[in-house]
């Protein structure tokens, strides 16, 4: 016998039965498998993203969500259950227990600056909620928005280690990025794979998409095991921009926020204390005044403004609409086969609204949204494309006034440590296991409480280990004591906040809190210190009453700090943008792109145009019938596209919604040619762009305005055709993808190297303004 024969012996060691040399002298043994424990619950979490505090109607929402308020009605609404003040935090915490730096996630998941709080993927070592109930025996699926691993990582050649199916769920369907087109999804995911999808319908949704496979899955692990539990973890992408939404959704809001966001906010209010949500005697703080993000009055708008921002409102109360639906069919889905009673139901929020359209919103979130806060925009464009609002052709949002109404009673928004950034609504039910059916909770309670909650209700073990590394200890805890208690201790201690340089530290009836300005020392912030039980939105300051406290909290801070691995700040340089790693880098090597190449995956894509200047060869043999598109990279968000129609050559650039053409020549080329793009950069910024065929001028056009940012454009490239939302909204509605009919050989990029010494002067310069603000 070789020695791998003998090594092959032991396959029989442990085994439990008796094998004789034969089936009928043998005993049977089987080893058992993961099975959760008998009555188990089936959980559905829904995290909505972006949404404010007031934003159901259980909280006080004047928008109609009767299977969210139904939802509430079987079980608790908890009115001090509180976030991170931004996404990717948030999501960190609740699928780890961890607080959002311990694990890895102090800011969004795409910024991996070379820090261990900042590393934009979950612990290796950690493991997940998805792991913990699968490894019980659970059925594990996830859909929506992810947000949990680095921008290199989201191509099919990126590291999965921090993807959702190695991350513990055994069926996802949704999107890895922050965000996405509704009505044209840039890149969808079916397990670990990318969906191809040329067009989508004229009536396609996002949210309706996501819903009508959730229900699908329910049915397929229900019909194929009726007794194993499942974990859903339904992560919408609404209401986080682009506000877009169905054309019915929208008219049913029409006129409903006419009033304004000062009306809207009181009448809120009243609400809440109606239903018990805040104290009798709860008023209003004043509108947010904080540098940057002011909000103006309603009255002083002119009646254009009012008509515009009302409108993004109506847009926004839309995407609330098609959430409520959404869970409305998975409610229907699971009382039709029975398990309605035997199902937990969480609905919340990842963070408070967003103040991100600014003072004025924008149809085009890219363009808009990265301004500096507090500038206006014109609302002329919004005027003239009023009925296209919350369509396939811009990218809205809300001006920040509403930000602050969703967020009623609180102050600010998304990313603020003030309340109105970390505090969320949120509803709890499990009709078989709840006595207290309808009723509210004011103890304070965290995201990080999500994971042990979970855990205990399901009678499941929480690993202390992953792939044989020993754990970090949880920060959160469990919260079952007060599902069936109103007067049980709150159990969740200090809890520390930082976001984008704001901070905050909680402890017992006491929040401390700074308003950080950007590039200003954080030494000279000043901490606010309020009494949260009898001034649940921070109106009355009593730090000068009280130094001595506000000095215990802030120390308390600093040592959490360090411990959470929340240093270094981020002071508003934009410094932690260009701490890079070598993989990241832009691309300074040709990328010879074949036929028949799915779309190249938008971080890519981002990669090749970075350093502002390329040059794209595309080779083909070209008919004089033939005609198509060549070249797109984007969408209507923002792109550009090169293309052959009726004997002319054209290229156009989408700015954020806007077609700003180059140029349009006779195209003569046949049998082999090649078309060349060169972009170059200009001193002021702008863009160069000149078209050559078989290296002759066929036309230029200099000083054009280039994208803003390095996000951009949000889809990735495509060739011989132009996939999902099209760069140009005038070859799509006359030909839809557009494939050319020719053959295209290759389509080569070529970006132009710029010196290594031009980042570095950069960060030497952003080093030393930020070395004066600690």
């Amino acid at each position: 016998m070789g020695d791998d024969q003998t090594q092959r012996t032991d396959r029989y060691e442990g085994f439990e039965g008796t094998v004789g040399r034969v089936f009928a002298t043998s005993q049977p043994w089987w080893p058992p498998r993961p099975t959760a424990p008998e009555g188990a619950p089936n959980i559905v979490l829904m995290l909505v993203d972006d949404m404010g505090y007031s934003d159901m109607g259980c909280f006080g929402s004047e928008i109609p969500t009767p299977h969210i308020d139904a939802t509430a009605a079987e079980g608790l609404r908890l009115t001090n259950f509180h976030v991170a003040p931004l996404c990717s935090p948030s999501r960190a915490s609740l699928m780890t227990g961890l607080n959002p730096h311990a694990a890895g996630m102090g800011q969004v998941a795409h910024i991996d600056a070379g820090f261990p709080g900042y590393t934009g993927e979950l612990p290796r070592n950690q493991p997940s909620m998805a792991e913990m109930f699968r490894d019980a025996g659970y059925a594990t699926m996830a859909l929506g928005k992810w947000h949990l691993c680095k921008n290199a990582d989201l191509s099919e050649a990126g590291d999965k280690h921090s993807w959702p199916m190695q991350r513990g769920f055994e069926q996802y369907y949704g999107f890895l990025e922050a965000l996405t087109n509704f009505h044209h999804p840039h890149r969808m995911y079916e397990g670990n794979a990318v969906i191809t999808t040329d067009q989508y319908p004229d009536d396609y949704y996002l949210t309706d998409d996501l819903t009508n496979r959730a229900v699908q899955m329910i049915r397929e692990v229900k019909t194929a095991n009726p007794n194993k539990p499942f974990f859903m973890y339904y992560a919408h992408g609404a209401v986080h921009a682009p506000l877009h939404a169905k054309r019915a959704d929208i008219e049913a809001h029409r006129d409903r926020y006419a009033a304004g966001w000062d009306a809207i906010r009181e009448q809120r209010l009243q609400r809440q204390i109606a239903a018990g949500i805040v104290p009798d005697g709860t008023t209003l703080p004043p509108r947010n005044s904080e540098p940057g993000e002011d909000v103006q009055a309603w009255d002083d708008l002119s009646d254009d403004e009012k008509m515009v921002f009302a409108r993004y409102m109506e847009c926004y109360a839309a995407m609330m609409t098609s959430i409520d639906d959404s869970l409305g069919a998975i409610r229907d889905e699971l009382a039709a086969i029975g398990q309605l009673e035997n199902t937990i139901i969480i609905v919340t929020s990842d963070n408070g609204a967003s103040r991100e359209g600014r003072n004025s919103g924008s149809m085009a979130y890219y363009r808009d949204g990265g301004r500096v806060a507090g500038q206006t925009t014109d609302i002329t464009e919004a005027l003239e494309r009023f009925d296209e609002i919350g369509g396939p052709t811009n990218w809205p949002h809300y001006p920040r006034g509403w930000a602050m109404a969703c967020n009623t009673p609180f102050r600010l928004y998304k990313i603020s440590t003030f309340r109105g950034g970390h505090s969320a609504p949120m509803v709890f039910s499990w009709p078989r296991r709840l006595s207290d059916a309808g009723a509210i909770r004011h103890q304070y309670t965290h995201i990080s409480d999500m994971l042990p909650t979970l855990a205990e209700l399901a009678g499941v073990d929480i690993p202390t280990h992953r792939n044989g590394v020993a754990a970090d200890p949880l920060d959160g805890v469990s919260f079952v004591p007060l599902l069936d208690d109103p007067d049980a201790e709150q159990l969740h201690g200090d809890q520390y906040y930082e976001c984008i340089g704001h901070r905050a530290y909680h402890r017992g009836e006491w929040h401390a809190v700074t308003f950080h300005e950007p590039r200003t020392a954080f030494s000279d912030d000043r901490w606010q210190l309020f009494n949260s039980v009898d001034d649940i939105n921070e109106i009355d300051d009593l730090a000068d009453q009280h130094p001595d406290k506000v000095v215990e909290l802030r120390d308390a801070w600093e040592q959490a700090a360090w411990a959470n691995a929340v240093f270094p700040l981020e002071d508003g340089t934009g410094i932690s943008k260009l701490y890079v790693p070598d993989y990241a880098m832009p691309d300074t090597e040709p990328c010879v792109i074949r036929p028949g190449t799915p779309t190249i995956e938008r971080f890519r894509s981002s990669r090749l145009i970075a350093q502002a200047a390329f040059d794209i060869d595309v080779a083909l043999v070209h008919r004089r019938e033939d005609q198509g598109i060549l070249v797109a990279h984007g969408g209507q968000e923002s792109g550009y596209v090169l293309w052959i129609e009726d004997g002319h050559v054209g290229f156009e650039l989408n700015l954020y919604g806007q077609p700003e053409r180059v140029g349009l020549a006779p195209f003569t080329g046949h049998d082999e040619t090649t078309i060349t793009v060169h972009v170059a950069l200009t001193d002021d910024g702008t863009w160069n762009i000149g078209v050559d065929v078989d290296g002759a001028e066929v036309f230029r056009r200099d000083n054009v305005p280039r994208f803003a940012s390095s996000y951009l454009p949000f889809e990735g490239i495509d060739i011989g055709l132009d996939r999902r939302s099209p760069v140009s909204w005038d070859l799509y509605t006359r030909h839809g993808a557009f494939p050319y009919s020719g053959t295209i050989t290759s389509v080569t990029y070529t970006p132009t190297e710029i010196s290594p010494a031009t980042t570095e002067r950069r960060l030497e310069e952003l080093r030393a303004l930020g070395s004066a603000l600690e």
